[in-house]
């Protein structure tokens, strides 16, 4: 698996290959020979980057192997939560929907892919409604609190299967819904990358809106990405996490020459000699061309900013949707993208995972941060998924852009990156668990103290209850970020360096 070439620097992590004990010999001992079972490493990179990095690696492994083992009950654990939240909101309720049983009445069955079925996250949190209308896009910035609201509507709309999204674009937003696609996931093996697009009007739109698809609850390959540690680097520009390049359809981790091909090079010409292997490879290629993320978006996106002269465009995503959506733009720097991202608003991005290393980042800084910001990241207080993968002064990834860091009361602050970067700082424990009895108290009384909109559901109530257990993962769910938003007050501060905490 792998091929290597020497202009390609890559660490493929394989959770699978090794057992417990070879995990413990490499993890504590460092065995290189148990190590070998997990990692697979180009030539050109460095085996003292992965002693300095291994008890790292061993969480991620341990971690990937719990999700993996647990992997099919989790799957099926959420088609059953979905089926019965989406039974019992369509029948109008238990005590509805046992009435109508009782009475021999009709009981409607939920149907996937209906208007009417909804996803967890829409179950948890049922606003669709926007907050305000941007205002004209000549007075528009990144950091406009209703551009912000639309960001974080749409990448919570983003969950919902494709005829839920079209009519809330274009029933309720009074929007044009442009586009919706299932497109093709390297890394899962299957089209569970999904990203929609709509503008603010249909003729001479002033604002076109990307929006990818993140970490569903119940999606145990999601959860795998979010924690897997294996990374590609493009040259003089850094190491980008290879789960989300491949979640954009920009190689795959079984064809490593792939990356390269995809990323830095034109797609090459098969000879009349090419062996099998070679011409299945180079099927493989084409097929993430055709059906991935990255280049069925950007072909759209070109096509839109041609037919909307004035439009600029914006890119958000929830989670691991946020990984995306600033992977993105980056891919078009690298392509040098030059007329498409004259025409960038902003990236706003909600409880994003890590997406690559200090040089990425400030290689991406250096595009779409001067002279004025574009790329807003902002975190809720506990959230687990902004602090993996795990990170340390000596470890690879780094967040970068702007981080607008909210805290339980909704105070924002602007700072280099949240505090408690790492999650598991035993210094935050107990503050944690505190903090999750207190948002659950919150969340009872969401809807007295700031109005009917914010009234918790009892499925929300119910994830408060796991955040008891699980602080972060409560935390990430998007209703915090709506509420985040729109209920946010700005704290006026200098930047806080987190850097050293």
């Amino acid at each position: 698996m792998g091929d290597s070439s020497s202009s390609s620097r890559y660490l493929i992590v394989e959770p699978a290959n090794g057992g417990i004990t070879d995990l413990l010999r490499f993890g504590i001992f460092n065995n290189k020979a148990s190590g070998a079972k997990f990692l697979l490493h180009s030539h050109s990179h460095s085996q003292e980057e992965e002693e300095d990095h291994r008890l790292v690696i061993m969480v991620s492994i341990i971690v990937m192997k719990l999700i993996k083992l647990f992997g099919e009950p989790i799957d099926w654990t959420g088609y059953l939560v979905d089926f019965i939240l989406n039974l019992l909101s369509i029948n109008g309720g238990l005590l509805n929907l046992l009435a109508n049983l009782l009475q021999g009445k009709m009981v409607v069955i939920p149907k996937r892919g209906s208007a009417t079925f909804i996803s967890t996250i829409g179950q948890i949190d049922g606003r669709i409604d926007l907050m305000l209308l941007p205002p004209p896009i000549e007075l528009l910035q990144p950091d406009n609190r209703s551009l912000l609201d639309l960001s974080i509507m749409a990448s919570k709309l983003a969950y919902e299967n494709a005829t839920v999204i079209k009519n809330v674009v274009n029933l309720h937003w009074k929007m044009h819904f442009v586009d919706f696609y299932d497109c093709w996931n390297e890394y899962q093996k299957e089209r569970s990358t999904q990203v929609f697009i709509f503008c603010d009007k249909p003729r001479d739109a002033d604002l076109i809106v990307i929006s990818f698809r993140g970490t569903e609850p119940f999606d145990a390959d999601d959860w795998i990405t979010d924690f897997d540690y294996s990374w590609y680097e493009i040259p003089n520009m850094g190491k980008v996490h290879m789960g989300f390049l491949e979640a954009m359809g920009l190689g795959s981790r079984s064809n490593t020459s792939s990356f390269q091909e995809l990323l830095l090079l034109p797609p090459p010409q098969l000879a009349p000699n090419t062996t099998a292997a070679a011409a299945a490879a180079a099927a493989d290629r084409e097929v993430m061309v055709e059906t991935g993320a990255y280049f069925l978006v950007r072909s759209k996106l070109r096509r839109l900013l041609e037919e909307h002269r004035n439009a600029k465009f914006l890119v958000t995503g929830h989670s691991l949707g946020g990984a995306l959506a600033i992977l993105f733009p980056t891919v078009l720097l690298l392509h040098e993208e030059e007329v498409v991202l004259e025409r960038l608003l902003g990236v706003h991005t909600f409880g994003q995972p890590r997406v690559g290393n200090r040089e990425l980042g400030r290689y991406v800084e250096s595009k779409l941060q001067h002279p004025n910001p574009k790329y807003y990241r902002l975190v809720y207080c506990n959230d687990l998924v902004p602090r993996l993968p795990y990170d340390d002064k000596t470890f690879l990834y780094k967040h970068f852009g702007v981080c607008l860091y909210y805290n339980s009361l909704f105070v924002e602050q602007k700072v280099d990156e949240e505090p408690n970067r790492n999650y598991f700082g035993l210094w935050y424990l107990i503050p944690e668990y505190v903090n999750a009895v207190w948002e659950l108290v919150r969340g009872m009384t969401m809807g007295m103290r700031y109005g009917r909109e914010y009234k918790e559901s009892w499925e929300g109530i119910m994830m408060r209850i796991i955040g008891l257990a699980i602080p972060g993962l409560s935390a990430h769910s998007p209703p915090n970020y709506v509420n985040s938003v729109r209920l946010g007050t700005q704290k006026h501060t200098c930047i806080i360096h987190t850097s050293s905490l």
